[in-house]
């Protein structure tokens, strides 16, 4: 039986920030071959969306490649006060950001908190700038950022923390292998999944597209643009999302997919004990990942 409900709730996986090591080379990157939208550029930080959200992606100029933090909308003002709480309670000490980087941001009042087995820094937040102008997806129809999938050498501690004390439900795992989680209420199969592996780092981020065929046309483009792809197309049988991964310029992975399968919060089916085998990854049954899948990316501020 899976932990119960904390006293706090999500909307949805807000946005991902990322350092990398090029920012005009990587906004070139995400914009031209993406197809996300550049919104603003801010000293070395760069803002790209793909909603009527400010952003949903973050760009951060470093010298090494990997993710800040991984931030999530709550459901309403009174669940992000309820999680700052909680946190706090639970001995995770969350902190508060400084009302001039929450204008930066674009958000409402924003705290942040580290998960302390992976390392992985997660930023809370109720409110963020509509843009009054939509997005119009130019290349890809991007429909959400989907998720965010890190490696962590203490994967049973992370699981169990983010299970019993951040709110997130598992939705499929492979035993002592890999966890997809699901931030509820949000019916996704996945906007979080985490890998047991022998360092702490970032496997890859994903965004959700609303054809099948825009798969097709970014394998197309990637391959004409001399991008690697390192996994796919293909089918996963947690989620049962078409799959492509490819390398961005710092040789971070990302991923389109289309379709997931949706958990319900009420009456919703119990996690699966899934085999650890080829074709749980992809049921099509394709060529293995390259060697370069989901290898490049710290997690700043973790233990390697």
């Amino acid at each position: 039986m899976e932990p119960a409900a904390l006293p706090f709730r999500f909307e949805r996986l807000g946005y991902a920030a990322l350092q990398v090591t090029d920012l005009a080379k990587s906004i070139s990157f995400y914009t031209e071959l993406m197809g996300l939208e550049l919104v603003e550029v801010t000293g070395e930080c760069a803002f790209l969306r793909c909603s009527a959200d400010h952003h949903n992606l973050i760009l951060y100029q470093g010298e090494e490649p990997g993710i800040k933090r991984a931030a999530y909308k709550l459901a309403s003002p009174e669940d992000l006060q309820n999680a700052f709480k909680h946190l706090t309670d639970v001995g995770l000490s969350p902190a508060w950001v400084d009302e001039s980087e929450a204008r930066l941001l674009k958000q409402g009042p924003t705290f942040r908190v580290r998960e302390p087995n992976s390392g992985l820094l997660f930023e809370f937040f109720d409110r963020i700038t509509y843009l009054a102008i939509p997005y119009v997806p130019r290349l890809t129809k991007i429909a959400r950022i989907g998720h965010i999938v890190i490696g962590t050498k203490r994967y049973e501690e992370a699981v169990e923390t983010l299970s019993t004390k951040f709110n997130f439900a598992v939705s499929d795992f492979v035993e002592e292998k890999f966890s997809w989680m699901r931030c509820r209420p949000n019916p996704l199969h996945h906007s979080l999944a985490l890998g047991a592996s022998t360092r702490n780092h970032l496997h890859h981020v994903n965004f959700m597209v609303t054809d099948i065929d825009d798969v097709g046309a970014a394998a197309a483009r990637m391959q004409k643009a001399g991008v690697q792809i390192v996994f796919g197309p293909g089918r996963h049988l947690p989620s049962t999302s078409i799959f492509l991964y490819f390398l961005d310029p710092d040789g971070m992975t990302m991923e389109f997919s289309f379709g997931m399968e949706e958990i319900q919060e009420e009456g919703g089916r119990m996690p699966r004990m899934l085999e650890m085998h080829p074709n749980t990854m992809d049921v099509w049954g394709g060529p293995m990942p390259h060697e370069r899948f989901a290898k490049t990316g710290m997690i700043e501020g973790a233990d390697e």
